[in-house]
């Protein structure tokens, strides 16, 4: 069939229409195509996972006020955006007579169709929505408005640019065009079933992914091992070794309680608690409760307690005076707390070393750069916590769905094409059926996350208490070890090498070539990975990276597991049943508040 949708199609005698016949894709072709598809939305949405939710809320009041500034901006200079809309007409005459070079970025996926380039009538809608979008965007950043009004009226901009694209609209978008023809209609059929369906049962927001072919404990999460302790907050789960001999020292996880501890156990091959069972290092793992409106009060000291409480339950099973501890994103920002509570106290002695992962303790910083920091205002900090509190609990949901309208075109409006347009199910992939198990969040806890970004209390001494203790990270003395990613929009790996440098220049900061959650779920076998591994010695992370020497090829997983080693003691044989007579096995894994919803 030619690339050129049938609706604006001129044959010609030299280019003959091919035949209905021919015209039509077999099952194979629709099926590699559908294969295709499915791999870019899977790919885009894993670079925005949940895991570093938006804590604080765009409110509509927000989106009003930034609306505002762009008529501000009209108001204070009409001859300057009367200039704009002047090269923006000049433009269209270039567009309308063929000799407009503008053109779409080529990463953009939304116009890689060579339909978009070889029919006149696609290239010119096109080429008219760029350079509108171009010449906006131009004078936004031309006007007098001061900066902060300019990044809020940008940002409203590209929402309305993202929503009016012609990639979103049947009749414009040649591969839907395409494929009402190949399926008699039945995809927009589908589509309309897919779109009622969200309507009723996901508030209106195309689903992200088809979670049905995974069953938490049946064909995810399903690495071996046993409760060996309970509480009301959390499960904790000790791991069966493989190897016939372990270290003495234990190694405690610390998982984020914005999501569930499984996205290192989604399957055998890329599983990081498999990867620690056959490395000889005795694992335990926090499953932290899903809390409801009933647990409110839970709060940052309280969870810093229940490390507390892990820590012993680990010495006891397995006889060893003192542990190593992982912390990842969230469950890091728990970790270092926990150390300044343990610092206070003169017990830092109970936490050897520690690895990081995706994990930024300065959050002023890590807001500095993002979306969300144009709206983390005080009132608007005051305004999360009110609703929290109201609610008892914020609501991943909720969360999920901020946190789509921070990226419109990577979570909803390539799906609004794939669900919609082109009737296909949202891809089966199970990072984001993890992702879509979303727990929720007490509102003290909420509360307390949006006091670390006004307090900043890991960087500033004595501002912040830990259970009656207050926090001097300089008093921790662990070794550490630090993972951040180069394409990681939400834990930017500049924040994570301040993470680093916190724990003083013989910290291992590692930088991988991968987003947020792949820099973590990073099992060897991938030939496109790669590595930057070396002390924590510049001050600053750029001239880090100059200085890190050649990368390295592979993943992070190996150089780990030889570095957690070294720290883990003395080899003895592995136990040949998990957990004590103090502590027997209360159940196997993946444990019973994993399944909480």
């Amino acid at each position: 069939m030619s690339k050129t949708p049938r609706a604006t199609q001129t044959p010609t005698p030299a280019k003959r229409r091919p035949s209905a016949g021919r015209s039509r894709r077999t099952g194979k072709d629709l099926e590699l195509a559908g294969n295709a598809q499915e791999q870019e939305l899977a790919g885009a949405a894993v670079n925005h996972t949940l895991a570093g939710n938006p804590l604080v809320s765009v409110r509509p009041a927000d989106l009003a006020a930034s609306a505002g500034h762009l008529f501000k901006a009209l108001g204070k200079a009409p001859l300057k955006a009367g200039q704009h809309f002047g090269g923006y007409l000049k433009e269209l005459r270039g567009i309308v007579g063929g000799t407009s070079s503008v053109a779409p970025n080529p990463r953009d996926k939304r116009f890689v169709d060579p339909a978009w380039q070889s029919n006149y009538l696609l290239r010119t809608l096109l080429q008219s929505y760029l350079a509108g979008q171009s010449e906006l965007n131009r004078f936004i950043e031309t006007s007098d408005l001061a900066p902060l009004e300019k990044a809020r009226a940008q940002f409203v901009a590209s929402l309305l640019a993202d929503a009016v694209a012609p990639s979103n609209l049947l009749l414009t978008n040649p591969v839907a065009l395409r494929k009402l023809v190949d399926t008699g209609g039945m995809n927009l059929v589908r589509g309309v079933r897919q779109f009622t369906y969200d309507l009723l049962n996901n508030r209106g927001l195309p689903a992200q992914v088809d979670s049905t072919p995974f069953k938490v404990g049946e064909n995810v999460a399903t690495a071996k091992g046993e409760v060996v302790f309970r509480n009301e907050m959390f499960e904790l789960l000790q791991f069966a070794p493989t190897t016939e001999k372990v270290h003495a020292r234990p190694l405690v996880m610390s998982p984020p309680q914005i999501n569930k501890y499984y996205a290192i156990d989604l399957s055998p091959e890329k599983s990081l608690i498999k990867w620690v069972q056959d490395s000889g290092v005795q694992l335990f793992v926090i499953s932290w409760r899903n809390p409801t409106s009933e647990h409110r009060d839970w709060g940052l000291s309280d969870y810093a307690l229940c490390l507390d409480q892990a820590v012993e339950v680990a010495c006891k099973i397995t006889g060893s005076p003192d542990v190593n501890m992982w912390g990842s994103c969230s469950g890091g920002i728990t970790l270092a707390a926990y150390l300044g509570w343990l610092a206070a106290r003169g017990e830092g002695h109970k936490v050897a070393n520690t690895s990081w992962a995706v994990c930024v303790l300065d959050m002023p910083a890590a807001l500095d750069d993002s979306t969300l920091g144009l709206f983390t205002t005080p009132s608007a900090l005051r305004a999360a916590k009110a609703s929290s509190r109201r609610k008892g609990v914020l609501s991943g949901q909720d969360m999920a769905r901020m946190f789509a309208w921070m990226r419109p075109n990577d979570l909803i409006w390539n799906y609004w094409v794939n669900n919609y347009l082109l009737g296909n199910k949202p891809p089966a992939f199970d990072i984001l059926a993890w992702n879509n198990d979303t727990t929720r969040l007490p509102a003290q806890l909420h509360a307390d996350y949006l006091d670390l970004v006004q307090l900043n209390p890991y960087s500033n001494p004595g501002v912040m208490e830990i259970a009656g203790e207050s926090i001097d990270m300089t008093k921790v003395k662990v070794g550490a070890y630090v993972i951040g990613g180069t394409t990681d929009h939400i834990t930017p790996w500049q924040g994570c090498y301040g993470t680093a440098r916190l724990f003083g220049e013989d910290t291992t900061f590692v930088l991988s070539n991968a987003g947020h959650l792949q820099s973590l779920v990073n099992p060897p076998g991938n030939p496109k990975s790669y590595f930057y591994a070396a002390p924590a010695a510049a001050s600053e992370p750029e001239a880090w990276l100059q200085g890190a020497g050649e990368r390295q090829v592979g993943s992070w997983w190996p150089h780990w597991r030889e570095w957690i080693q070294q720290r883990s003691g003395e080899s003895l044989p592995a136990p040949k049943k998990p957990g004590s007579r103090k502590y027997p096995p209360l159940g196997a894994a993946p444990g019973s508040y994993v399944l909480e919803h």
